[in-house]
């Protein structure tokens, strides 16, 4: 993997340069990160005024999952780095562009395409690596579909091989469920017609994310990983609804969370942040996804972490030192769009910074969803349970409101 033994200027001849394919609320925090170390940022997606390309050198909108345009704007910009921060991409021109040499692909072409869909992950994990997971079955038609849960039994979960913040995610729980679990799952794919994966309920105490790092040992000059402490969180429907670091977990099964995420990113190579998800049942440890990317469940890590995983991410990807030192206990809570609007405008801002330690992003997305996120609020205490009440009275004081004219 490139490693650069000097950053340039942007937007000169020298620049370090980084293309993000994907540029929501995560990527803008990488973008921003990047650019405190003096990189040149371009951010692409696949509609204009994307929170990353707002803060980038520049931005493009285009189909990302068409393999023409994706290798016209790598040509185009020239990029040391593509850093693909959504899943909908056309991977098979990565592994060709990484083939050719032309850009290094975070954390590796290989691993973009393999978690951009879930069968591909989880047949490495299970299959090929033994880690310990629910039981699963995938399905590209509805008898088959009909077939897997039977196969699966009451409760199953239901989701789209390929899809993000729980679209298209549900759980069957009798045979009442089974057509209509099928429909949202054929609906919330982000490829039309795509396989579902059926998998078996388990009936977890808690699950967690470890955000897992793999950058250059400073002192070997080898590769090597860091694990953050780990973060719970709470979903709604498939979606990340609230987060909190750390999360109390028994030594055992803080060991076992750390040697399952070790195997897979080590399967995965390269060098970056990856969110790997796990359910936890008393010492036993679960795989269940991992993405190589900062995580949404992760943002609580702006409050709570010396450097966020965004931060993390950008020095991992250039080799940099790497520090997940947990300066205080933190959470963060999710701020909806809770209007369809195609401009919004926020009030209630002061007093959701009159929390105490509490703090807000706006992510500056030019259109709403109910159940869009358009921000999260951050909090730390002395004790999670605090900082996740301080985090969740501070979203609650920002309102969401339907603008008749964008501009």
């Amino acid at each position: 993997m490139y490693t650069p033994e000097m950053i340039g200027t942007p937007q000169t001849g020298s620049a370090t340069r980084v293309l993000l394919l994907g540029a929501g609320e995560l990527g803008k925090e990488v973008t921003i990160a990047f650019q405190r170390l003096g990189v040149e940022v371009h951010a692409a997606d696949r509609y204009d005024c994307a929170p990353a390309g707002q803060v980038a050198h520049s931005h493009h909108t285009l189909d990302m999952t068409d393999a023409t345009a994706v290798r016209s704007l790598v040509d185009e910009i020239r990029p040391h780095f593509i850093v693909p921060e959504i899943e909908a991409l056309a991977t098979d021109a990565l592994v060709g562009i990484e083939e050719e040499g032309l850009a290094t692909v975070v954390p590796t072409a290989r691993a973009t395409r393999l978690t951009m869909n879930r069968e591909g992950i989880r047949r490495l994990a299970a299959e090929e690596l033994g880690l310990p997971t629910s039981t699963y079955a995938f399905a590209s038609t509805h008898a088959e579909f009909v077939e897997a849960v039977g196969e699966m039994g009451y409760p199953c979960v239901v989701k789209p091989v390929m899809s993000s913040s729980g679209k298209g995610q549900s759980v069957i729980r009798s045979a009442d469920d089974v057509d209509g679990a099928w429909e949202h799952a054929r609906a919330g794919a982000r490829v039309t017609g795509e396989r579902v994966i059926v998998e078996g309920f388990v009936d977890f105490d808690y699950e967690i994310t470890l955000l897992t790092v793999r950058s250059i040992d400073p002192a070997t000059g080898q590769p090597a990983t860091w694990f953050c402490e780990p973060i719970g969180h709470r979903q709604q429907d498939g979606d990340y609804v609230e987060s909190w670091q750390p999360m109390r977990m028994s030594s055992a099964a803080a060991d076992n969370a750390r040697s399952v995420a070790a195997r897979i990113t080590n399967a995965l190579g390269g060098r970056g942040v990856f969110g790997v998800e796990l359910f936890v049942l008393g010492d036993d440890v679960y795989f269940s996804e991992v993405s190589p990317r900062p995580h949404d469940t992760g943002m609580v890590t702006m409050a709570s972490q010396r450097f966020s995983e965004f931060d993390l991410h950008a020095r991992a990807i250039l080799g940099l030192p790497i520090d997940v030192t947990l300066i205080s206990p933190g959470a963060s809570a999710v701020i909806y769009g809770g209007v369809d609007a195609p401009a919004v405008s926020y009030s209630g801002l002061g007093a959701a910074l009159a929390v105490a330690e509490a703090d807000v992003r706006l992510f500056g997305k030019p259109e709403a969803f109910t159940r869009r996120r358009m921000g999260v609020a951050l909090a730390t205490a002395e004790d999670t349970s605090t900082a996740r009440e301080r985090a969740t009275a501070a979203a609650a004081a920002v309102e969401v409101h339907a603008t008749s004219d964008r501009y």
